[in-house]
């Protein structure tokens, strides 16, 4: 999505720098004082986009690792997640090869996306935010494929966060695909919708080598979702201002199809097609919440729902939302924030 330009607000704050890794900072921290700050950080090699908003610095650091990839939730926070701002400091980071990271770095579309890669600049961002913002620990929330960056980074470092709260989780990419591919095709018969059902039969069951086929079956199961959800409000996805510009706009497009295609690959062997999270292992150091649509026909319940009772950590929780798909809404949104509140909270003190 974009970048040759730097918001003219940036703060100096957020640009101290460290080579190769994060940057490196000591608190600017005041408790009790606003926070607001935007700007590139540089992680792991190039310079990465990153905000911090919240009405007190001392809060509690909530880090979104948004999902796609390439579908930064950085344009749309304040409308979604604003009010929240009063209880926790929100971190809103564009990953490699999204948003304003991938414009202030368009050579990186001559490079390879890895899990692994992106998982460390995770890593090393939540190390910069601990210091940044002089706290021990934060909080993970991942989304989508933001959830398996995050399930990577609390495995790799348990002592950098104090829980992970994951929603619409993906779990294994053949696993996932072959359950919404079905659960599709099962929707197109049982309600008599002969032209997906012929469409989802000449697509074929997954794994696919055309990238193509993901597309098409997401479109479908999207618009099944429409018919069982509640959607969200329509002012959410409307970018903020500083991020409706046509260059930002033009920058977040080609970004967005840069990392569909290193999600999915020219050749069924993209990103996606190597999640494996059980392979990780079952076992946390930390406690873990994850906050399901029961209506989400991409990360499909049942696929969540097995990797969450296999799940061995000091807490967890599983959270079903009614008429909720794979994409947020405000019911999403209010659960996410009540096991934010009530489980996650008590951790921090």
């Amino acid at each position: 999505m974009n970048k040759w330009l730097i918001a003219a607000g940036l703060l100096a704050g957020l640009l101290a720098l460290l080579p190769s890794t994060a940057a490196q900072a000591s608190s600017t921290c005041k408790p009790g004082a606003k926070i607001s700050e935007e700007g590139f950080v540089p992680i792991d090699g190039i310079q990465q986009w990153v905000t911090i908003h919240g009405a007190r610095c001392d809060n509690p650091v909530v880090l979104f690792i948004h999902g796609g990839p390439g579908n930064p939730l950085s344009p749309f926070a304040g409308k979604v997640y604003g009010s929240w701002e009063s209880r926790f400091t929100l971190v809103q980071w564009d990953q490699r090869g999204s948003g304003k990271t991938f414009g202030r770095n368009p050579t990186s579309a001559q490079a390879s996306l890895s899990i692994e890669q992106m998982s460390q600049d995770g890593i090393a961002l939540a190390s910069y935010l601990t210091a940044h913002v002089g706290q021990r620990k934060i909080i993970l929330v991942g989304s989508s494929w933001g959830s398996v960056l995050a399930v990577h980074m609390a495995k790799a470092r348990p002592d950098l966060f104090y829980a992970y709260v994951g929603s619409s989780q993906l779990v294994d990419g053949k696993a996932n695909e072959s359950a919404a591919y079905q659960q599709a095709l099962d929707r197109a018969h049982r309600i008599g919708d002969t032209k997906n059902a012929a469409a989802l039969e000449a697509l074929g069951p997954p794994p696919w080598t055309n990238p193509r086929s993901f597309g098409a079956l997401r479109r479908i199961t999207r618009r099944y979702e429409a018919q069982t959800t509640t959607p969200a409000p329509a002012d959410w996805w409307q970018p903020a201002p500083a991020y409706a510009t046509a260059s930002i706009q033009h920058d977040e497009d080609a970004g967005e199809d840069y990392s569909y295609l290193q999600y999915v690959g020219t050749d069924g062997h993209g990103m996606f097609w190597q999640i494996d999270l059980p392979a990780l292992g079952h076992a946390f150091r930390i406690p873990v919440f994850l906050v399901q649509g029961a209506e989400d026909l991409n990360t499909v319940p049942q696929i969540t729902r097995q990797y969450f009772d296999a799940i061995r950590a000091p807490q967890k929780a599983y959270v079903l939302v009614p008429r909720t798909g794979h994409d947020p809404n405000a019911a999403m949104v209010d659960a996410q924030y009540k096991l934010l509140i009530e489980r996650v909270l008590p951790l921090t003190r």
